[in-house]
């Protein structure tokens, strides 16, 4: 992993989404790096990490992270929120509080959970990367920006950002693909000890809005807020409203321990 900090204060670690680096959260570290330490995290094979070959194993990466950023609040987006809600899950100690941003327990839609993609939408993304990777990629991109009320905005800010670090290594994207189709952790959601924040927005089309205030139902003192005209990536095309509801969170929760 990589890691890079900014500013001061209470210790905030963010989690990129499929395929991303810390780098796309530029917009909320430009609104909350003079009262958070914000601390931006490259997933294996991302980003300055992309030549690591560790595996994306959501127990195991938690662990490494609360070991390098103990006593933070962490914050996921899209699957990131797997690995952040996994270090919550197993490190309540090291956890101060966790907030979810387009990321649900489960991607996948079925019979008791309509709030998700068609069963085989991330295996196709895995065939198509196979067949056609840069082109794979930026579908991708345009599908997280579909739907916001400035689409167009956040497709431009997710080109220039996506690989101004370099291109994800395609062994970990279908890691990461796999644990897209796979993971659900909504059983585990009424074992969560630390206070939740649930973000969404309410144009995503790829974790429908339903799925975060079902998600936050689950989870005792989860709280979802939903953003009306903000799409998957909502820091991006709501960054004020995104970053004025972590800075309230963050603030609601004890002070951290001063060691």
């Amino acid at each position: 992993m990589h890691i890079e900090t900014h500013g001061r204060g209470p210790a905030l670690a963010l989690i990129h989404g499929w395929a991303m680096h810390g780098g796309l959260f530029a917009p909320l570290v430009e609104r909350l790096s003079d009262r958070h330490t914000l601390h931006l995290v490259d997933l294996p094979g991302h980003g300055h990490a992309r030549d690591s070959a560790t595996p994306l194993d959501p127990a195991a990466l938690a662990r490494a992270l609360v070991e390098a950023v103990p006593d933070a609040v962490w914050l996921g987006w899209s699957l990131g929120g797997q690995f952040a809600l996994r270090a919550a899950l197993d490190h309540p100690d090291a956890v101060r509080g966790l907030v979810m941003v387009a990321a649900s327990p489960r991607f996948v839609a079925g019979e008791d959970w309509p709030h998700g993609v068609g069963p085989n939408l991330f295996r196709d993304f895995g065939d198509a990367l196979r067949r056609d990777f840069r082109g794979t990629l930026e579908g991708f991109l345009a599908l997280e920006a579909l739907g916001s009320a400035s689409a167009q905005e956040e497709l431009r800010a997710l080109r220039a950002r996506a690989f101004e670090r370099g291109e994800p290594a395609e062994r970990a994207l279908q890691e990461g693909l796999v644990l897209l189709d796979r993971l659900d952790l909504r059983v585990e959601l009424p074992e969560l000890q630390v206070p939740s924040l649930w973000l969404s927005g309410r144009r995503d089309r790829l974790v429908p809005s339903g799925a975060m205030p079902a998600a936050a139902a689950l989870a005792p003192g989860g709280r979802s807020v939903v953003i009306p005209n903000a799409g998957h990536a909502p820091f991006l095309g709501a960054a004020d409203a995104v970053a004025a509801e972590i800075d309230a969170f963050v603030q609601s929760l004890p002070a951290p321990v001063v060691p």
